[in-house]
C-alpha cells in the first residue's frame, strides 16, 4: 500500500467522524473536490497529516466550522450568468405570472446573491407582491452574510454590467443603499425572502414551488447524490413548475428527462410536465 492509497483512508475517516459525529454526509461529493478540500483544510490549520485532523475534528464541536466554511462552495454574483436571467424573464415570468402566488426556492443560496437577482427581476416584473422567496445554504456563515445582504462595494461595477445584460429595467444601484465601502439590499428587495438551513444531502422535500434555481451546484456531487437531489427538485416542484441549473449541469442521464420539458437548453431552464 501507497503513500496515496493511505490517503484515501484517511480522507474517508475524516468524511466518516463528519457524518456520525455531525450529521453533514459529505460522502457523496464528487471524489476531487473532497480531497482539495481535506487536504486544504489539513494545510491551513497546521497538520502534519490528514488523519491527525481526527482528534480535534471528534473532540471539539467548534472545528466544525472550519469544515463547513473549507466545505461549502460560495462563490456566487448578482445576476450571474445575465442571459439566464434574461431567459427567466422572456420564457418563465409569462408563466408565474397566471398563478395568484409564487414561491421560489434559491437552493444552494451561498450568500445570497442569486435570492436577491431573483426579487429584483420579480419586482420589476410586478410579481414581487405575491412572492415568496426562500434561500437555502447548509453554511450558517453564509446564510448570515445573505441575510445581512451587504456586499464589497467594489462590485458594483460587475452587478450593474451583469444586470444590464440580463435585461434590468432600472438603475441596479436603486435597490441599494451605498456606503463608502458596502452596497447593503435594501429592505424592499429584502421583504419577501427567508433564509433558512437546509441540507440537500440529508434534507426532504422543501415545499410546493414554482421556481426552483440550483446552479453550479450539483457538480459537486457524484452520480448517486445528483440523481437523489434532482428527484427532491422534482418532489418540490407544482405541475408546470420550473427549475434551472448551472451551465455545466444537466438532466441527461439523471432519469427525469422524461418528466421533464427543456424550456431553454442553453440557461439549463426545465419544467416539470403535466401528469
Amino acid at each position: 500500500m501507497d503513500a496515496s492509497d493511505i490517503e484515501q483512508i484517511e480522507i474517508n475517516l475524516v468524511l466518516d467522524a463528519v457524518a456520525q459525529r455531525y450529521g453533514y454526509d459529505f460522502r457523496h461529493y464528487a471524489r476531487a473536490s473532497i480531497e482539495r478540500w481535506v487536504r486544504n483544510l489539513c494545510r491551513r490549520n497546521g497538520y502534519c497529516c490528514l488523519s491527525a485532523i481526527l482528534p480535534d475534528l471528534l473532540r471539539d464541536p467548534s472545528f466544525l466550522e472550519k469544515v463547513i466554511r473549507e466545505f461549502s462552495v460560495t462563490v456566487t454574483d448578482m445576476f450571474r450568468d445575465p442571459f439566464v436571467y434574461q431567459n427567466i424573464r422572456e420564457q418563465v415570468v409569462p408563466m408565474l405570472k397566471t398563478y395568484p402566488y409564487i414561491k421560489v426556492w434559491i437552493a444552494g443560496c451561498a450568500t445570497g446573491k442569486e435570492a436577491y437577482s431573483i426579487a429584483i427581476l420579480l419586482l420589476e416584473e410586478g410579481l414581487y407582491d405575491r412572492a415568496l422567496i426562500y434561500g437555502t445554504d447548509f453554511n450558517d456563515i453564509a446564510l448570515e452574510q445573505s441575510k445581512r445582504g451587504a456586499y464589497s462595494l467594489q462590485r458594483m461595477e460587475t452587478f450593474c454590467a451583469n444586470y444590464a445584460k440580463a435585461g434590468g429595467k432600472a438603475d441596479l444601484t436603486d435597490y441599494f443603499d451605498l456606503t463608502e465601502k458596502t452596497c447593503v439590499v435594501k429592505e424592499e428587495v429584502k421583504r419577501n425572502i427567508t433564509f433558512a438551513n437546509h441540507n440537500l444531502v440529508t434534507d426532504n422535500v422543501f415545499g410546493e414551488m414554482h421556481l426552483i434555481l440550483c446552479r453550479n451546484v450539483l457538480i459537486y456531487f457524484d452520480k448517486f447524490l445528483q440523481r437523489q437531489v434532482l428527484n427532491i427538485f422534482r418532489d418540490s416542484l407544482v405541475f408546470d413548475g420550473f427549475f434551472c441549473l448551472g451551465s455545466k449541469e444537466s438532466l441527461r442521464f439523471s432519469g427525469l428527462e422524461k418528466e421533464m420539458k427543456v424550456v431553454n437548453e442553453q440557461a439549463r431552464i426545465y419544467q416539470k410536465k403535466t401528469l
